[in-house]
């Protein structure tokens, strides 16, 4: 839906700025509860980071966001997203190729990672269903936090208090196992994995998650949480981590449709100008197109950071919020890859991983990591920890259409790498002279396990930081809205005193990523911003 097609005088109960993912599930839980919703997108295609396009005649990728892992499944059931059109695909274990013929593999199946880690180290193979056991219940206490609103415990009214108490009392069992969620936001990966493995390619398996989106390296304190992170997702008939069946923006058009389904208008390239504010309170929107939008409720899904320096202004927030938004860190160093191509990237280990039947029902490894131990993690953050890009970066290739054949023509495939580091700016050089160089060490990189694979690529989309944020308004392209760190979770997340969705101003609310929990495609931001609203309004509850 374009501006034009908005029936003149229309009126809403809440607009919302942004139609990724978290906006689309706030504004389906809010007209579920009988609100009328108005969705601004400032792209010609809903979807934000969770978008399937096309890079190459006959050829559609996940452009940004490739595996499906977080989307919660009451999420997925209460919205019915399956009826409307969402199927998610199986994945392969995580095969990680160590050189030569050599590898490594990570499974759900805790038997089966335990056998691969036994030919690195008997200890590490005994060790790991007792790490594995400590790791679930850890993410179990997170996972039951993810749902919560932040509470900022500096302030002193009944309210706050009785939020507080209520928190406290819902998760009075976790006792002493708290120490472990201390344990994960304050160690390093490494410091963390040592205290249980030996072997530096087994703990490798593990810290690479810690590197993942972040600008950090395993042995950066607090980087243990970031592992946590990945692997908080909770699947029920949809499966664990796997492809989307059509691609991620599968997922958004799910959400899109049942939006719709519930009287939910989207209007697509309406770039947002401003929040207006009068008295304290927003009232309105309007489009760099001329459009303004009113309501009693504005609710962004754009980074905070935008919100409130550019859409918002410094002369609406105090000072402290502006002191504070500014340095919310969202400097990044993620790249992104898809690749059109005649076959997947031949590996040196691929016959001897099928011969050991590492694949299972696979014939081809869907999922892989690049990073053979944790030095090799270590060196590709230095490399960016000093200014550059990773002379080998690690990597994670997927493929798809081994599963998924809507997504390229019969016979070819399409490959999504994602990886770092490379900076958002490099000291002492121009991305725009070295976009080239760095696009042939990630091919190199590639090579080195795969040879040949470039002779196989018909066409690449490269994605460097700088490009993410000009493409989907993320600054700094950070893809979670900001970095995992301690000072930034919970109810530090994005600023002190406004974690609860809420912002200094009235009337306006925050649904995305750069909220708690964080990025990743779970839907929970958007659905805890939505209660929050309608506890407000007194509306029912989503």
């Amino acid at each position: 839906m374009r501006a034009a097609d908005i029936t003149v005088g229309k009126t809403y109960d809440a607009i919302i700025i942004g139609a990724g993912h978290n906006g689309l599930v706030c504004a389906n839980y809010l007209a579920r509860a009988g609100q009328k919703v108005l969705v601004l997108e400032r792209r010609d295609v809903v979807g934000g980071a969770a978008v399937t396009e096309e890079i190459a005649p006959g050829f559609r990728a996940s452009i940004f966001s490739y595996l499906m892992s977080l989307l919660h499944p009451r999420i997925i059931r209460e919205l019915d997203l399956k009826r409307h059109g969402l199927e998610v695909l199986p994945c392969s274990d995580m095969v990680s190729p160590l050189g030569g013929d050599d590898y490594i593999l990570f499974s759900d199946n805790v038997q089966k990672s335990q056998a691969s880690f036994a030919r690195f180290s008997k200890h590490d193979a005994e060790i790991y269903p007792a790490f594995d056991r400590y790791l679930s219940e850890a993410a179990n206490i997170v996972r039951k936090l993810l749902w919560e609103t932040p509470v900022d415990p500096t302030r002193r009214d009944w309210r706050t208090f009785k939020d507080g108490a209520s928190l406290l009392w819902r998760h009075r069992k976790i006792g002493r196992k708290m120490y472990r969620i201390v344990d994960m936001l304050t160690m390093s990966a490494y410091d963390f994995l040592r205290e249980w493995f030996d072997d530096e390619r087994v703990m490798a398996v593990l810290a690479y998650y810690a590197s993942i989106g972040t600008f950090a390296g395993p042995k950066s304190p607090g980087s243990a949480y970031v592992i946590m992170h990945h692997i908080m997702g909770e699947h029920e008939g949809a499966g664990g981590w796997g492809f989307i069946k059509g691609g991620m923006g599968s997922i958004t058009q799910a959400l899109a449709a049942a939006a719709r389904e519930k009287g939910v208008d989207i209007v697509t390239g309406a770039a947002i100008e401003e929040v207006r504010v009068s008295g304290g309170r927003a009232t309105a929107v309007s489009t760099k197109g001329g459009e303004t939008y009113a309501a009693k409720t504005i609710i962004s899904n754009a980074s905070a950071k935008i919100l409130y320096l550019d859409l918002v202004g410094a002369e609406h927030l105090p000072e402290e919020v502006v002191r504070e938004i500014r340095g919310y860190r969202t400097f990044s160093t993620a790249f992104k890859m898809n690749i059109a191509c005649e076959r997947p990237p031949q590996y040196r280990m691929l016959e001897r991983v099928r011969r050991e039947g590492g694949l299972g029902n696979f014939t081809y490894p869907t999922y892989m990591h690049i990073a053979p131990d944790i030095d090799y993690l270590e060196r590709a953050y230095d490399d960016a920890k000093h200014g550059w890009y990773s002379s080998r970066p690690f990597i994670t290739p997927v493929v798809p259409t081994m599963v998924d054949t809507t997504l390229a023509p019969e016979g070819k495939h399409v490959v999504n790498l994602f990886g770092g580091h490379a900076p958002y700016t490099l000291k002492d050089g121009d991305w725009t002279k070295e976009k080239d160089n760095f696009r042939k060490v990630v091919f190199d990189t590639i090579e080195d396990y795969a040879p040949g694979f470039s002779s196989d690529v018909i066409e690449a989309q490269f994605l460097l930081p700088q490009d993410i944020e000009n493409i989907v308004n993320l600054p700094q392209g950070h893809i979670f809205h900001g970095e995992l760190s301690t000072d930034q979770l919970f109810f530090q997340r994005p600023v002190s005193g406004y974690a609860d969705y809420r912002t200094p101003v009235k009337g306006l609310y925050i649904c995305g990523s750069s909220m708690h929990p964080g990025g990743g495609v779970s839907g929970i931001p958007g659905f805890n911003a939505a209660r929050e609203v309608l506890r407000d309004i007194g509306g029912r509850r989503a």
